[in-house]
């Protein structure tokens, strides 16, 4: 039975692995400092795991967490465009610091893998489609530039220090348990929630801004792979965590007004400062060397996640 150490464990896509870990068999610990994670996420599982409030910045925790650890799936973060603007500093500090520390300390404790949630944030807004890993990279937000910073630190140890790492380029990761609350969280998220209450959604721009919206199955999938792929195919690499597909923000609200019928119009507002027009992942690589497969289409994902927000949404003491 291997042992995993989760980072950001009372995160969206946190939680998610390890639930996905423990239903499987495996022993979880998690580490979070509760900055954006939720309590809540973990509210069932955590007496299945074991779990410490921790910061990545302090040293001696991420030491004591790293200790008898085979595998680490890397997910802690401040995951904004729009905050790392504001708070560049705050940023580099939690994305990249922090990244470091951990990477010392799997190091010292001779952690098997480390497999990082990199972002496709790092290909910035070049027009080139899809993007693919040997493309070069042009960060525009701080939060971009955290993100590469820390994938080409994974990179560096394993080169100098032995330490395997895969980096995973996420690509507009959604589901249940993304916080539609936060002014920074993902668009899906926001929008199922606002629509469900019969609110009115804010596209920045003209709402043909593309992604490549990615389910949550599909990237808590090609984080066990990356631990069980081969050190020859998958050590001190990147690979993107996608669907090879992309959908309009436009498109998005026209799905999502059929599954939360909601009734109204959608509101647009300037383009935001940071943000990137359209995105696409060429998945080859994932395929070939991880054996990554979509499990889980746009759609199918969609309805999944507003089936969720739907039981969010009750008033307490009511069942969906």
């Amino acid at each position: 039975m291997a042992k995993y150490l989760v980072t950001g464990a009372a995160g969206f896509i946190g939680s998610s692995l390890v639930r996905a870990l423990l239903a499987r068999g495996d022993q979880v610990r998690g580490v979070d400092n509760f900055s954006t994670g939720k309590r809540e996420n973990l509210t069932e599982v955590r007496d299945k795991m074991d779990f410490r409030e921790a910061d990545l910045l302090d040293l001696e925790a991420m030491h004591s967490a790293c200790q008898g650890v085979d595998y680490i799936l890397h997910q802690a973060a401040i995951p904004s465009v729009p905050k790392s603007i504001v708070d560049p500093l705050g940023s580099n500090g939690a994305n990249v610091d922090g990244t470091v520390n951990l990477l010392v300390a799997a190091r010292n404790a001779k952690v098997r893998r480390v497999v990082y949630a990199a972002s496709s944030s790092a290909y910035g807004d070049t027009p080139t489609l899809p993007k693919h890993e040997a493309m070069p990279t042009s960060p525009i937000s701080p939060y971009a530039v955290a993100k590469l910073a820390s994938e080409l630190y994974m990179t560096s140890f394993y080169r100098c220090y032995g330490l395997e790492t895969v980096s995973l380029r996420y690509f507009n990761i959604f589901g249940p348990r993304q916080d539609p609350s936060s002014p920074y969280s993902g668009v899906l998220a926001k929008f199922s929630m606002q629509m469900l209450r019969g609110e009115q959604p804010t596209i920045f721009g003209d709402g043909e801004t593309s992604r490549d919206f990615t389910f949550i199955d599909n990237a808590v999938s090609a984080n066990l792979l990356a631990c069980a792929a081969p050190a020859a195919e998958c050590a001190g690499r990147v690979f993107n965590c996608a669907t090879g597909r992309r959908v309009t923000l436009n498109q998005t609200f026209e799905a999502l007004k059929k599954l939360t019928g909601h009734p109204g119009l959608v509101k647009y507002e300037p383009e935001r400062g940071g943000d990137i027009k359209h995105s696409l992942a060429d998945i080859t690589l994932a395929q070939k060397h991880l054996g990554y497969k979509v499990l889980v289409n746009f759609e199918e994902g969609l309805r999944r996640t507003v089936d969720w927000y739907k039981t969010q949404a009750q008033p307490a003491g009511m069942q969906p």
